[in-house]
């Protein structure tokens, strides 16, 4: 099913966790104006998803982007390239970069930089772009010239994303009020490798405190905590909560702890790990539940796309 809308509607962040939580195989293509010179110009750019793992993206469909990548590093010439391309069957059914890969000609540390490059840098920027179209078409086969063989879910794109972005105009509207709180879409511990800070905030995650008191209890500025709260909704760990009473006191036989996490948690630096396009089949790891505001707004979207 092909999905149409602006990001009026949706923001990226949401749009991304919704194709992850679909598991959809497809491209999602993205059209916006900018301003060069006091004339608007047009700019295009293209996500490939495959089981909701953003595999690729580019700003061309000549699958010709990474290519150009690996040469302007100085890494590997274009002539190179083409040349083997021909003369090795590995191209044929694989994704480029594990095929350089496999003739020793890059390095698993180089895959992950032109993968940064290529993939989470862009989509940080589209981050802040607030009036662009969007659609998404399913599709069976994927670009393998513009592919290096890794891939990381879309929510941990949007995770990565959204702790680089500096820039929040695009979506200042999309944050929770100050005085709503946030309410857990899980009961356990969350499996996805939060920071400290949305660790602290999690801890809060309980429908009972407003956003300016988990703000004041950590010392942090409201637009920090209500940033780190969009990104617990977005990813489908929390919803806001709207209070419709004074936030509570702590009695001190129950503090609220605002400390990082025990020493058993870790907090490793966001990489994207090495795998394969089409992973082997095994027992898809637990996903947290798709928030049900985000739900309603998604059928109201449809609903009236399609009146």
């Amino acid at each position: 099913m092909t999905i149409t809308g602006n990001f009026a509607d949706f923001s990226l962040p949401e749009l991304l966790q919704f194709l992850d939580q679909g598991k959809k195989t497809g491209m999602l293509y993205i059209e916006f104006l900018t301003e060069d010179n006091d004339k608007k110009k047009k700019q295009v750019y293209y996500i490939w998803l495959h089981l909701g793992r953003v595999v690729t993206a580019a700003d061309r469909l000549d699958q010709q982007g990474l290519t150009l990548m690996i040469a302007q590093r100085g890494w590997i010439s274009e002539r190179v390239i083409s040349r083997v391309t021909h003369i090795s069957s590995c191209f044929v059914n694989s994704p480029l970069g594990l095929c350089l890969k496999s003739q020793g000609l890059l390095q698993p540390e180089q895959l992950k930089l032109l993968f940064n490059s290529q993939v989470l840098r862009p989509v940080c920027s589209l981050f802040q772009v607030k009036d662009a179209l969007f659609r998404f078409e399913p599709t069976p086969t994927l670009p393998l010239g513009e592919m290096t063989g890794l891939s990381m879910s879309a929510t941990e794109v949007i995770l990565i994303g959204l702790r680089a972005l500096r820039d929040w105009n695009a979506l200042e509207e999309k944050l929770p009020d100050p005085t709503s709180g946030l309410s857990g879409l899980m009961v356990k511990q969350p499996k996805l490798q939060l920071n400290a800070q949305e660790w602290q905030v999690w801890e809060f995650v309980n429908g009972q405190v407003s956003l300016q008191y988990i703000a004041n209890q950590l010392n942090l500025t409201i637009e920090t905590v209500q940033q780190i709260a969009f990104r617990l909704i977005v990813v489908g760990l929390a919803e806001e909560y709207f209070m419709v009473a004074a936030t509570p006191t702590f009695s001190l036989e129950e503090p609220i702890s605002s400390s990082t996490p025990s020493a058993t948690l870790t907090f490793p630096e966001p990489v994207q790990e090495t795998l394969p396009v089409s992973r082997p089949t095994e027992k898809a790891p637990e996903k947290p539940a798709v928030s049900q505001s985000f739900l309603k707004n998604l059928v109201g979207f449809l609903r009236s796309k399609t009146a």
